[in-house]
């Protein structure tokens, strides 16, 4: 896991013996309240990695998103939300809390007391599978889940609810349309968080609530 804190400035670059400062975007897309929850429709392009939350034509969210790598793939189908929780962890992948150590393991190897990678805004939509925060990648990098950016995740949250529809497959509609005008996150290789603050209860005080337009 990352860290989920914005930078506006890059180090600088020595280029010839002069200083240059690259400048980096934030990445926040606009998100917007639904006018019927009911109609609220979440579309995944895994082709695109890209996420359309769609009010029938009106898109309300329109975000790039990390999935699973080829061999552990997100599963396509048309699904739906079956699950909500905000301070979610995993249980398979995190940290061994030792004494004098935190060292980061698979939670079937962990010596001391285990704590999972933080995984907030989490929203499932089949076993073992759900969006939530983290790094968005330009490849495919997960187990199969689909990482939003810390920006979006919560708008995301917001916006879908226990049996909201996920129709995952290859390509969308919106890919030739909504997503050729997309920009993809720039911040996906930031270091992480020391272990201590990404094991800290406190980590999900520090999370980005949703700002809906």
């Amino acid at each position: 896991m990352k860290r989920h804190l914005l930078t506006l400035i890059l180090p600088f670059v020595f280029l010839g013996g002069c200083a240059q400062m690259n400048l980096r975007t934030v990445y926040d897309q606009p998100a917007y309240k639904p006018k019927d929850p009911s109609k609220v429709v979440v579309k995944v392009s895994l082709s695109k990695q890209m996420v359309y939350v769609m009010e029938g034509n009106r898109p309300l969210l329109v975000t790039a998103c990390c999935v699973g790598m080829p061999s552990k793939p997100t599963p396509k189908g048309n699904l739906c939300v079956t699950r909500k929780e905000r301070n979610k962890r995993s249980g398979s992948y995190g940290f061994a809390v030792m004494r004098d150590a935190i060292i980061p393991c698979e939670a079937c190897s962990a010596k001391g007391r285990y704590v999972g990678y933080p995984m907030p805004y989490w929203v499932e939509f089949a076993p073992g599978y759900g969006f939530h925060q983290g790094w968005v990648w330009p490849t495919p990098k997960t187990h199969g889940c689909i990482r939003l950016h810390a920006n979006d995740a919560g708008d995301f949250w917001e916006l879908t609810r226990v049996g909201t529809p996920v129709r995952i497959a290859n390509s969308q509609p919106e890919d030739a349309t909504l997503g050729a005008k997309t920009t993809r996150p720039q911040d996906y290789n930031d270091p992480d968080l020391p272990n201590a603050e990404m094991t800290s209860p406190s980590y999900f005080q520090k999370i980005k609530a949703a700002v809906l337009q």
